[in-house]
């Protein structure tokens, strides 16, 4: 399957759905009409069975995504503030929402509202180019997509506080040391290894790759004892899986599962 929409572009194989946004002149920027774009190429992913895991990169080799939209933002009145942040909001939860595993190529800059994508997403693999930052506050904002929640929780609060309050761009290799990225790679290597994870996410078996990712999510959004019991409610969802009993089958009969996804 491939499609597009005018900001975001769909490609679907063996498994992997990449979506590439798709406005490099304006560095991948998230205005409202790529936003809904980016919503509904996650909805068409949630509907396809076929899928295994998600790679999300930019279009062009400056930029991820260098945030929202600032010429969009200036141009909203002062009321409009709350829906535009609702709107991002609600297009990162679909990714936290995603039952897939969700990889972020950072090929560039991820500023803003791109770095608040970055860290919605399960994993990030960054280019040596890479720039991370949320520079709001130096425009009298705060970040407004998630990214006061989900940097803390990613790195703790008082690192994610200095890179809040002031606006702090940091390069790839201190993003890395930060845990704000997974990996660093080669800049000609980028496409490669987001492609070759996302593949093996993609060999797993997807009833139990679901449920790993809705109980570790559990674990940053939970009480402790809470998320232990979403655990166990986890593994017995395996459990009764076909997955399961073809898993142990193969590994008995020391062959490669054939995973059905059920």
């Amino acid at each position: 399957m491939d499609g597009d929409t005018d900001h975001v572009l769909l490609e679907c194989r063996e498994g992997v759905a990449t979506l590439r946004l798709n406005r490099p002149k304006a560095l991948n920027a998230l205005d409202p009409a790529t936003l809904r774009a980016l919503a509904g190429a996650l909805d068409r992913v949630a509907d396809d069975r076929a899928m295994r895991a998600v790679v999300i990169t930019g279009a062009g080799e400056k930029a991820f995504c260098a945030g929202a939209d600032i010429a969009a933002m200036a141009a909203m009145a002062p009321t409009e503030g709350h829906g535009y942040s609702r709107l991002g909001h609600d297009v990162l939860g679909r990714i936290d929402d995603l039952d897939l595993p969700v990889v972020a190529a950072v090929n560039g800059v991820a500023l803003g509202g791109g770095l608040e994508l970055v860290l919605a997403c399960d994993f990030a693999i960054a280019a040596e180019r890479a720039r991370l930052g949320l520079p709001e506050i130096t425009l009298g904002l705060i970040p407004g997509f998630g990214g006061t929640q989900r940097l803390v929780r990613r790195i703790g609060l008082a690192r994610a506080r200095e890179l809040i309050y002031l606006g702090t761009m940091v390069a790839a290799a201190d993003g890395l040391r930060l845990g704000i990225v997974d990996r660093v790679v080669p800049n000609e290597r980028l496409a490669d290894e987001a492609a070759a994870f996302a593949a093996e996410l993609a060999k797993r078996p997807p009833v139990a790759l679901r449920q790993a990712k809705r109980a570790t999510r559990a674990a940053v959004e939970s009480a402790l004892q809470a998320g232990l019991r979403l655990e166990i409610e986890a593994f017995a969802a395996t459990f009764a899986s076909e997955d399961r009993v073809e898993g142990l089958r193969a590994f008995l009969e020391k062959r490669p599962a054939q995973w059905k996804g059920r």
